[in-house]
Formats: C-alpha cells, structure tokens, sequence
C-alpha cells in the first residue's frame, strides 16, 4: 500500500486545484460510501491497480502483497492511497466515510467482479 501527500497544485483567493493523478490511464472512476465499522475488500487483483481518495472521514487498510507482511494504515479525509496489483487489501470505517477510486484495469460497469479475488483469511474480519 502506497500513500501519498497531496499538493496544492495551484491556490489563489478563490481556492485551490490538488492534481491528484497524472499520465495514468483510468478506466473506472467509483464514489463510495462507507457506514461506521463496514468492511470492504478482503480481496486483491490480478491486472487491477487502485487508488483511493479521502473525502470524508477515517479509514482502516489492512494490505499484504505476496509473500510480505500485513501492513496496517489509518488515513483521514484528504489522504490518497494506491492498492497495486497482486496486493491483498481490506478496509473498515472507523467512522462515517466517503472516498473515489479510481481503477486502472477491469472493475467498472459489468467488469466489477471480473478481477476480484476473495481471501480465504481475511485481513479485516466483516
């Protein structure tokens, strides 16, 4: 699991603009809501790479690529992560939350399930 700190790509008096991909090819861009203690995931990807954008709320990620260690993360509004191919991942709400993904690979429209791998143990139990 990879996070990044977002930039200010341009603010003036009326705002600011944060560039939060570039020079990626995406294929799915999906708004997600999350209750108080959902659990998502639990799952990896073959040929899928994700990133998530914080706009609401705290979130838990659980990640494990093959072969490595559970990586656990808390990340809040504002914060981007990426969930790379092969990469075992889960989430749960710490509180309300909302976040877009953007997907690089098969996972939108009628594709959703196409690259999705379900865990045998699971890394955030639901």
């Amino acid at each position: 699991m990879k996070i990044y700190k977002t930039t200010d790509s341009f603010k003036d008096k009326r705002g600011k603009i944060i560039d939060l991909l570039e020079k990626e090819d995406i294929n799915a861009v999906t708004f997600i809501t999350f209750n108080k203690g959902a659990v998502r995931g639990n799952h990896f990807h073959k040929k899928t790479v994700q990133w998530g954008f914080v706009t609401a709320g705290k979130l838990l990620i659980k990640s494990q690529k093959p072969e490595g260690r559970i990586t656990r993360i808390t990340i809040k509004k504002g914060d981007l992560f990426m969930s790379e191919r092969m990469e075992s991942h889960a989430i749960k709400a710490l509180e309300y939350s909302e976040a877009l993904f953007f997907t690089k690979g098969p996972r939108g429209g009628k594709e959703y399930e196409s690259d999705t791998f379900r865990l045998k143990d699971l890394l955030i139990p639901a």
